[in-house]
């Protein structure tokens, strides 16, 4: 009996390893056939402002409008000159407002097979269609401090009984959808750059200096959210092997 149960445990097993090798394979495989690639970028043209810790209980975050920033526009100038290395990059239109619009987009790399909102909008809202394969930038969500979620572009300020900390983020993810199928070839949320921050967030964020304020409209601020993004997009574009690591 206990023989049994063993043989039975060790297909299992072998059963789930080959078919993440067959999903991995098969990603890849796509990857590799991708000559044509439009992309979308739609993190959103407004910035949180959150206060979390001791303090912060009870307090909603507000929003403010940052559409003059142009980030949109900085990341598909980017990803462009990025990826156009070894894609053809086509120039896309779409309605950025229903892309941003989604929320609560589940970030779940080891479940591929799930039914995602952006791969009928890119079915739907992407013109040109026909090319290969369509990249898709919009915004990530993660937790601060006592559990209190943060996305997207936002000023974060979290406090406890000794000091108060800020800290700026730029929570995306990337996801490449088939434009034949409509489906995700792969999708990953943007990681941290350093972790070195008292307070830490699952995405590109750094601490906010002192000389930048807490002005939405504050072009210093503007240039640090900038920052985030250009350093950030090359390491994810690696990660997912669409250009060589960082």
């Amino acid at each position: 009996m206990r023989s049994r149960i063993i043989l039975a445990l060790a297909c299992a097993i072998a059963s789930a390893v080959l078919g993440a090798a067959a999903a991995f394979e098969t990603r890849a495989t796509k990857l590799q056939a991708i000559k044509t690639l439009g992309i979308v970028s739609a993190i959103g043209e407004e910035m949180s402002l959150t206060q979390a810790g001791l303090t912060g209980l009870g307090n909603t975050a507000q929003s403010l409008s940052i559409s003059a920033w142009g980030l949109d526009e900085l990341i598909v100038q980017q990803a462009t000159k990025l990826l156009s290395g070894r894609f053809r990059v086509q120039p896309v239109s779409y309605r950025r407002a229903a892309f941003a619009a989604v929320r609560d987009s589940a970030v779940a790399p080891v479940n591929l097979l799930r039914s995602d909102p952006f791969e009928e909008l890119v079915r739907s809202d992407v013109t040109p269609q026909g090319l290969d394969a369509y990249l898709v930038i919009t915004r990530a969500r993660s937790k601060l401090g006592n559990g209190r979620n943060v996305e997207g572009v936002g000023l974060a300020e979290y406090r406890t009984l000794l000091a108060d900390y800020g800290l700026i983020h730029a929570l995306y993810e990337v996801r490449i959808i088939d434009g034949k199928a409509f489906d995700v070839i792969e999708k990953r949320a943007a990681a941290p750059l350093d972790n070195t921050g008292t307070v830490r967030i699952a995405g590109p964020s750094g601490p906010v200096d002192e000389t930048l304020g807490g002005s939405a409209s504050s072009e210093r601020l503007r240039a640090a959210v900038a920052d985030l993004i250009t350093r950030s997009l090359p390491v994810t574009l690696g990660d997912m092997h669409l250009i060589d690591s960082q």
